[in-house]
């Protein structure tokens, strides 16, 4: 390894050594709570308010033999500081970059929590949904042709390449579910499940098209991984903030929104396999609150764009929405086959956990092969929430 990691007891030297954080004054707490794959994190408290370290590992966590860029970090730092910029108030502020040791300090937001317990919890927080909407249409405007123009658009796109991390995605959302795989992990109850979605010729394809979309479809600076566990959430005051942005690459921008419509149907099959058909509405409806600030967010900004000669708004919706109903099905399907399962399902009994996972898969076909009212989340969404209920209901 070329450089040091941080650990709970060098913490403290690292931020007084590091000049962009000197007005944080003395550390007097730190906490490691880093619980993903790839990085370390520190909350640090200092006599000058709080802050949080994250370091990239240069390996999987939870497999060292995986070894992973710790460029990634870089990358992230960037695509932060370029987010902040297009949609501040919605991501952490970012406080410093450290490239020689793979570090970023970002904004402590200890006081929120991250909405994938809260939906496990069965909490509601409104208008979250709706403020990641108009997030992804910020950022989806802002770091595209329609704010940047071409010149600086085409700039752009060549100075944010991350192409280990979008590899990953390819393989682990968009190839690996489908074929036999070391990564997969299938209950024995769901062998059939699996085998009948991934082998379904129909499903086959329209993945097979989302992935070309992926990899080609290059329009905006994407969050590039916007699930309910990326997000965080506080009532009083409210505030909605996307995280671990290190996946950040130049794609589709119906991908952020596919994400968080496939987050939310794991959500609401949880929430089904519990009995809990209310609160499951409710997660499902959320897929139209996320549509409709993400399409008067970027309604709005479209007067502004770069170059007024685009001038068909409703096309280019249209197909941002038949993008992220595709994704939104992979990114659900692949949660439940392949490599890092969520704990909306994993956290459930086996039982239970057989049942919503064949809901999740039923759900996720239906989204990919069945006719879309482009446009019109709810009936789309409506639809979802029959499959899980008639699949994955007791």
């Amino acid at each position: 390894m070329s450089y040091e990691l941080l650990t709970v007891g060098t913490v403290p030297g690292y931020v007084a050594a590091r000049p962009s954080l000197a007005g944080f004054g003395e550390v007097t707490r730190v906490r490691e709570v880093g619980d993903g794959n790839l990085n370390l994190v520190f909350v640090v408290e200092t006599t000058g308010g709080g802050l949080v370290l994250k370091q990239a590992l240069p390996y999987v966590r939870v497999d060292p033999t995986w070894p992973m860029t710790p460029e990634r970090n870089g990358i992230e730092g960037r695509a932060l500081r370029v987010h902040n910029t297009v949609a501040a108030g919605l991501v952490p502020a970012l406080h410093d970059t450290d490239a020689e040791r793979h570090v970023i300090a970002i904004e402590d937001l200890s006081d929120h929590q991250v909405w994938r317990g809260a939906l496990n919890e069965g909490l509601r927080h409104d208008g979250v949904a709706h403020d990641l909407g108009r997030y992804v249409a910020k950022v989806g405007f802002g770091t595209s042709v329609f704010g940047l123009g071409a010149k600086a658009h085409k700039a752009a796109v060549a100075a944010s390449a991350n192409p280990e991390l979008c590899e990953i995605t390819e393989d682990l959302v968009f190839t690996e579910p489908y074929i036999t795989h070391e990564h997969n992990r299938i209950l024995p109850g769901n062998v059939a499940d699996v085998a009948a979605y991934a082998g379904d010729p129909a499903v086959r394809a329209a993945i097979g098209a989302a992935k070309l979309a992926f990899m080609t479809h290059a329009e905006a600076l994407i969050h590039g991984d916007l699930h309910t566990g990326s997000v965080l959430v506080r009532d009083e005051p409210h505030s909605t903030r996307a995280f671990d942005v290190e996946f950040a690459c130049y794609g589709p921008v119906g991908f952020d929104l596919g994400a968080l419509w496939g987050n939310y149907v794991l959500a609401a099959a949880r929430a089904v396999a519990l009995g809990d058909s209310g609160h499951a509405a409710w997660v499902l409806a959320q897929a139209g609150e996320t549509w409709q600030g993400f399409a008067d967010e970027f309604a709005a900004l479209w007067p502004e764009r770069a170059d007024p000669r685009v001038i068909d708004l409703d096309r280019y919706l249209a197909k941002v929405y038949g993008d992220a109903v595709a994704f939104g099905a992979a990114k659900a399907a692949r949660r439940v086959i392949g490599f890092s399962s969520v704990s909306d399902i994993a956290s459930l009994p086996e039982d239970l956990r057989v049942r919503a996972i064949r809901a999740v898969l039923a759900a996720a076909r239906s989204l990919l092969v069945e006719e879309v009212r482009l446009g019109e989340p709810k009936p789309l969404f409506d639809r979802v929430g029959e499959v899980l209920a008639e699949v994955g209901g007791r």
